[in-house]
C-alpha cells in the first residue's frame, strides 16, 4: 500500500458509523477489519459492538471523530442552503426568461407555497433573534 493506513476505519450510515480496527499485523499481511462499536451521532451514543470492551483509546478516538464529523455535516448544512439560494436565483432567471405556460403552471402553486412557508419561518426567526437581542 502506498501509505500507512489508519488505525480505525469508520464505515457512514444514515445516523452515524460502524466503527471498525484495522489489523495488518497478521501473518497473512492481509487487511483485517473487526468491529469495535456503533456511533448515533446525533446522540453521541458509542455501543459496543457484541460483548467488546472498548479502551480509552478507542472511546477517545471514536468521540474525536464524533466531533469532527459533526463539523463536516454543519458545514454541509450551509453549503447546502447556500445552494438553495443559488438555486433560487436561477429558478427565477428561468421563470422569467425561459419558462413556458405549461411549466409555470405546473409549478407556480408549489413553488409559492414552499417560499411562503419559508419566509413566515424565516421572519418568525428573525424577530425571535431581535426580541432575545433586546432583552439581552
Amino acid at each position: 500500500m502506498a501509505g500507512e493506513l489508519p488505525d480505525y476505519y469508520f464505515r457512514i450510515r444514515e445516523n452515524g458509523a460502524l466503527v471498525f480496527r484495522i489489523d495488518t499485523e497478521n501473518r497473512q499481511r492481509r487487511i483485517d477489519m473487526d468491529q469495535i462499536a456503533v456511533v448515533n451521532i446525533r446522540s453521541g451514543e458509542i455501543r459496543p459492538h457484541g460483548d467488546r470492551v472498548l479502551s480509552a483509546a478507542d472511546i477517545a478516538v471514536i468521540e474525536g471523530w464524533i466531533v469532527d464529523r459533526r463539523a463536516v455535516l454543519a458545514e454541509r448544512d450551509i453549503d447546502d442552503i447556500l445552494r438553495a439560494v443559488d438555486h433560487l436565483n436561477l429558478t427565477t432567471q428561468w421563470a422569467q426568461s425561459r419558462a413556458t405556460a405549461d411549466q409555470l403552471d405546473m409549478v407556480t402553486d408549489a413553488l409559492l407555497l414552499a417560499m411562503h412557508d419559508l419566509r413566515s419561518v424565516l421572519v418568525r426567526k428573525k424577530a425571535e433573534r431581535i426580541m432575545s437581542a433586546d432583552k439581552g
